[in-house]
């Protein structure tokens, strides 16, 4: 076999790895590099200070209130979002024009951006004049101030997430409903199987990797959240809705401590990683893959 035969996949694939190693692979060993040293942004790198920013990092009680508010809003972001996506699927999995234009109406926020989405939100949870408020003030019910309060600063994040998300899921839950052998469920018949014993025994489990893909997907992408904390709460009140990609931000574009803002991504980078790793030693062989 001639040598530019063999070398030719290496050829064709190499564009493409040489693009992901420079957007992708050196920008984390250079916050690796950025995260042991001072540096302002402006000025050459200062001196190498080693794990100095780690140590400031975790004695600092803001960013352990950060990191905490980032695990919170993933957890329920995550959770809600599948759980009500699956919901969504179970009912919409059917032939007919009704069904048909629900799963348009429920995808159609995936597709709009999340800055339209934030400005949106905040005029439905404005104190005041709220649609939100207004409906509650109609069932007899206290006003809420959803984003002005600490208390549910952080829920009202999570429902927008929510609103946003369950369209694309849903959407995803169904292809994997379709794509389920109907044989399947004829022998379930067969043997007078109820319907929650059908879910549990066959519907769930045949699912398993479109719900470990989601699962994964919404994790990483609820970690990443920054457009609705930048526009509707700047973080506020009172640090509360604040998450590790917006603390990045600040400390590394407003505060311009690069090497400390860099030390904040390297431990987002491990927490994801992490989280990442755990859920599939855990859960990678439980999946149904027929």
């Amino acid at each position: 076999m001639p040598l530019w035969y063999r070398l030719r996949p290496y050829v064709m694939v190499a564009p493409a790895t040489v693009i992901f190693s420079i957007f992708f692979i050196y920008p984390i060993f250079y916050m690796i590099y950025l995260s042991l040293h001072e540096w302002d942004f402006i000025s050459p790198v200062k001196e190498f200070v080693g794990f100095g920013n780690f140590a400031e990092l975790f004695g600092n009680r803001e960013f352990l209130q950060v990191l905490g508010n980032s695990l919170n809003y993933t957890l329920l972001t995550v959770s809600l979002t599948i759980a009500v996506s699956l919901l969504l699927a179970l009912w919409l999995n059917r032939k007919g024009l009704f069904y048909g234009f629900v799963q348009g109406a429920i995808f159609s926020p995936h597709i709009i951006s999340l800055v339209s989405v934030s400005l949106v939100w905040m005029w439905l949870m404005d104190p005041q004049f709220g649609l939100l408020n207004w409906i509650l003030e109609l069932l007899g019910m206290p006003k809420l101030e959803w984003l002005s309060n600490p208390k549910s600063s952080l829920m009202s994040l999570v429902l927008v997430a929510v609103w946003k998300g369950i369209g694309f899921n849903a959407l995803v839950f169904i292809a994997g409903l379709q794509s389920i052998p109907k044989d399947v469920y004829e022998a379930a018949e067969l043997d007078e199987s109820g319907r929650w014993r059908t879910l549990y025994k066959i519907t769930l489990p045949m699912l398993s990797p479109t719900l470990f893909f989601l699962v994964i997907i919404n994790m990483i992408g609820s970690f990443q959240v920054f457009e609705t904390i930048a526009i509707m709460t700047q973080g506020g009140p009172v640090n509360s809705t604040n998450t590790l990609v917006f603390y990045i931000y600040q400390y590394g574009f407003k505060f311009f401590k690069i090497g400390y803002a860099s030390a904040a991504g390297v431990v987002l980078l491990a927490v994801v990683g992490l989280l990442t790793l755990i859920y599939f030693k855990l859960l990678s062989r439980k999946i149904h893959y027929r």
